[in-house]
């Protein structure tokens, strides 16, 4: 009863079917030395947030409930991430939203309440959502070393309970990544909210 009500309430929020094909596993990471800003006030782009094994790139936003749901557990990514030498950045590719609840602005504030320790970044006009042909938010891809993507899909398994989880699919990825041993799974289905594109 609970999921079904859970369903209908955020139903409005999914991501209806797209026929977009994300990025592919053994693709080269796109556009990594484009700059974008951050919530901190300075500009990075993909390439600044790498780190020696790789990094980990998450398509998020402020309200989606997914996000919301998802979020408690970004703040174990980022351990993860640093413990594994991974980097890490977060993207907000909702342009159509910029003047409302994913403004700049409300990115900043986003960022403090949640205590992000890695960059929050503005991807205007959804430019690195379109390159990656992201779909939802959240939606993570994973890259190596050597930029190239080794996983992408969803956080875990469990959007509504991090302790009902039994596949850390991202995270089971980095560690993975990390320690040289073959990623088992490479690709999950993302679940979230569409990513608000203004549409030309």
């Amino acid at each position: 009863m609970k999921q079904s009500l859970l369903f209908f309430l955020i139903f409005p929020f999914l991501l209806t079917a797209q026929n977009l094909e994300t990025l592919e596993i053994g693709s080269q990471a796109p556009m990594m030395d484009l700059k974008m800003r951050a919530t901190d006030g300075n500009e990075y782009s993909l390439s600044d947030a790498k780190n020696t094994n790789g990094m980990l790139v998450i398509f998020s936003c402020n309200t989606c409930p997914f996000v919301v749901m998802w979020e408690d557990r970004y703040t174990m990514l980022e351990e993860i991430c640093t413990k594994n030498k991974v980097g890490m950045v977060y993207l907000n590719s909702n342009e159509k939203k910029r003047d409302q609840d994913d403004s700049f602005d409300a990115m900043v504030q986003h960022s403090i309440e949640n205590s992000y320790s890695f960059p929050y970044l503005v991807d205007e006009k959804s430019t690195l959502a379109n390159a990656f042909n992201a779909k939802t938010t959240p939606h993570v891809f994973l890259f190596d070393q050597n930029n190239v993507l080794v996983y992408k899909g969803a956080i875990d398994d469990n959007y509504e309970s991090k302790k009902e989880v039994k596949s850390f699919y991202a995270k089971e990825a980095i560690v993975q990544l990390a320690s040289k041993n073959t990623i088992l799974t490479k690709e999950t289905k993302p679940v979230g909210c569409s990513i608000k594109r203004v549409r030309n």
